[in-house]
């Protein structure tokens, strides 16, 4: 009937326990009875960082209740009166609340959350036992066969259940007043004194980086919780705890976290970086409705927002640029095609839904305010500590440092704002050139978190860091940080006028296609989102094509067993594709026939739609050649009217052109008008 609990797959602080129906089987429910017992008496020896007290005398309360459960079950279990069992099955939805609440108490990661909590936990612990001295009140103990002294025992804790006087233990109550005046001394902008920290920590046995980096992922987890629920004053506390912890293990942990392994694997629980699969969303969020950029335009001040944004905006007679504030010199909106590609190729990569999409983006715009004014104040004076460290530390210091800016800035906008505000770029550029592989990896680990701000990708390049980060690319001391070095590159080509400065390095592109060559499979991912970013901008097709690059990308399409590897491989030959170079390539390379094949075969619909892209760029740059050796391919007609069906909108839309121009071909080439039929004309098909 008990199952044991997992405290990960219920909230913490809530008690979901379930009375045993009436038709249970006696033996059955005192089974459940004596697993529920041992289950709190086996917590008799741990620690408790708070309600000590409390924990205690319950647990001693329940250790009598299970001799008295256990002397039942080894005598006659087969009949009792009514009155026994729904006495026992009381006891058995109060024994289980009390486990949850024993479990809270003893929960990696919520010391901090719990002192908070010191009331309503001790709140909870008394009315628990007053659910078993109610039980216990009305039991009646002639009706079971137990022993005299058992029969003692279990009235001398009813008795002592009645009168017990739950509430907060005295030093709890202390510690958790110290937290409170440290909050209220970051909220009025005062650092607070680091001895007073050290205390209220060390009463919680919050002794290391590990611990505290334990108790920031605890509140990050319950502050993702609240914003489901929308619960304002309990997301003001997290947020401020959260942001109190984070000061904590990047200020006053600084040494023990040198022992931590520098592996965000490790200290995230989840995989290393792959480019096209951890995008963020506010990367491609309107700066107005925070939602995804559906149809992305820009104003005359270069400002990119969402169309229907915009126009709202327009509408309602404001003649301003949201974002800068200057005066719209047109209310002429521009569409902006190269981002509109960027955020089609993600959603159609991974199957994404645009309601998805713009959920997430709802999630992560939840961090452009810090949450509570302690929170705001505690990561600026802790950005502030991180940057002179990287300035005036010791090679130690400089990549703990650089470290704390890696997870600082992890999926936080309001982190990474402070965190550029307090300088920390040009001093993480500076340490892309320690001889330490490390301080690199980590290094460049903390520029990509703050690339994806838009004042981050302005001061990096401001800054000369395309160089430097190429030049990681490059000669990187470790895999890791070339692969993050072409993240980096991604997010930075996300912005157009940067495309043009990335292929104006002479050794960028190159890089990346031998990262492409040589890099491990994440490698090859965020080299080739890179180059395609790159591409966006038509000059940088030549030194890609001169570079080899077509036959490389051939080559993975053929080979590769990743599918994503592929799907991103036909996305830059389909970039290419689009200029007359980049179309000749292909042809020349022989690569027509593997494309016709991948369409036929792929079970993956973007990498179906991506080998139309490249068909119809091919048709439309070089004419007869390729529509005939189409037109002849008897089976490619049924898949392209498959995927005009299946497909999404452009594909679709493409795969009918590409049915249109075949039909086109066989109705010229019959009525022996074949010489008349060029370019042109398909141009004039697609358009129709």
């Amino acid at each position: 009937m008990h199952k044991k609990s997992d405290h990960n797959s219920r909230r913490i602080l809530n008690f979901p326990a379930v009375i045993p129906s009436q038709d249970v089987n006696p033996a059955t429910l005192l089974g459940s009875l004596i697993t529920l017992s041992t289950s709190i008496t086996s917590h008799q020896s741990e620690f408790f960082a708070t309600q000590r007290r409390n924990a205690r005398e319950t647990i001693r309360q329940i250790s009598v209740l299970s001799i008295l459960f256990t002397e039942v079950y080894e005598h006659d279990v087969i009949r009792f009166p009514d009155s026994v069992v729904l006495c026992f099955s009381e006891l058995h939805h109060a024994l289980q609340k009390i486990l949850f609440l024993i479990e809270d108490c003893r929960r990696p990661g919520a010391r901090v959350w719990l002192l908070m909590k010191s009331h309503y936990v001790a709140e909870r612990f008394s009315s628990f036992i007053r659910a078993v001295a109610t039980a216990l009140d009305v039991f009646p103990m002639s009706e079971v066969n137990v022993s005299c002294e058992v029969k003692e025992l279990v009235e001398m804790v009813a008795k002592q259940a009645g009168k017990v006087r739950i509430e907060v233990n005295p030093d709890d109550e202390y510690a958790m007043k110290r937290v409170m005046l440290i909050l209220n001394q970051f909220e009025n902008r005062f650092e607070p004194d680091s001895i007073m920290i050290k205390r209220v920590l060390y009463y919680l046995r919050i002794d290391s980086w590990s611990e505290c980096h334990k108790e920031i992922r605890f509140l990050d987890e319950q502050i993702s919780l609240e914003l489901d629920d929308n619960n304002e004053r309990e997301l003001h506390l997290l947020n401020t705890l959260a942001g109190f912890m984070r000061y904590c293990r990047g200020v006053l942990f600084e040494n023990s976290a040198l022992d931590v392994v520098n592996d965000e694997q490790l200290v995230t629980g989840r995989p290393n970086l792959e480019i096209l699969s951890c995008l963020n969303p506010e990367d491609f969020r309107c700066p107005i409705s925070l939602e995804l950029m559906t149809d992305p335009v820009t104003v005359s001040t270069g400002q990119t927002y969402d169309r229907v944004s915009i126009q709202k905006w327009l509408k309602s007679g404001n003649l301003m640029c949201p974002k800068t504030g200057e005066k719209l010199a047109t209310t002429e909106l521009v569409p902006n095609l190269n981002l509109r590609k960027v955020i089609h190729q993600y959603c159609v990569d991974h199957g994404v839904q645009i309601s998805k999409f713009q959920s997430q983006s709802r999630d992560i715009s939840s961090t452009i305010l810090p949450g509570s004014p302690a929170c705001a104040e505690a990561i600026k004076f802790l950005s502030e500590y991180l940057v002179r460290r990287l300035r005036n530390g010791t090679e130690k210091q400089k990549s703990k440092a650089a470290f704390e800016i890696r997870l600082l800035a992890k999926s936080n906008i309001y982190n990474r704002f402070c965190l550029i505000e307090a300088r920390a770029i040009p001093p993480l550029l500076a340490l892309l050139s320690s001889s330490d592989p490390i301080a690199q990896e980590n290094a460049i680990a903390g520029l990509l978190k703050l690339s994806k701000h838009s004042n981050g990708k302005r001061v990096i390049i401001n800054h000369g860091g395309l160089d430097l980060i190429v030049n990681v690319l490059k000669t990187g001391l470790k895999q890791e940080s070339k692969q993050i070095a072409a993240a980096t590159i991604f997010y930075l080509s996300s912005v157009q006028t940067n495309q043009k400065l990335i292929g104006e390095i002479p050794e960028a592109i190159p890089a990346l296609i031998e990262h492409i060559k040589t890099g491990t499979s994440c490698g090859k991912k965020n080299s080739l989102a890179a180059l395609f970013g790159i591409l966006l901008y038509p000059r940088n097709h030549q030194p890609a094509l001169s570079s080899g690059i077509i036959p490389l990308l051939t080559n993975l399409i053929s080979t590769s067993e990743k599918p994503e590897i592929v799907t991103d491989s036909l996305a830059v030959v389909a970039t290419l594709s689009e200029s007359f170079d980049g179309s000749d390539t292909i042809l020349k390379s022989s690569s027509l026939p593997l494309i016709i094949k991948t369409l036929q075969t792929s079970s993956s619909r973007a990498a179906k739609e991506y080998c139309v892209s490249i068909l119809l760029a091919l048709c439309n740059n070089l004419g007869n050649e390729v529509i005939a050796v189409l037109a002849n391919n008897t089976n490619l007609i049924g898949f392209l009217y498959t995927l005009s069906t299946n497909g999404g909108s452009q594909g679709a839309k493409k795969a009918r052109t590409l049915i249109r121009i075949m039909h086109r071909f066989h109705e010229t080439n019959s009525s022996g008008l074949m010489a008349n039929w060029d370019s042109s004309r398909i141009a004039a098909v697609h358009s129709c």
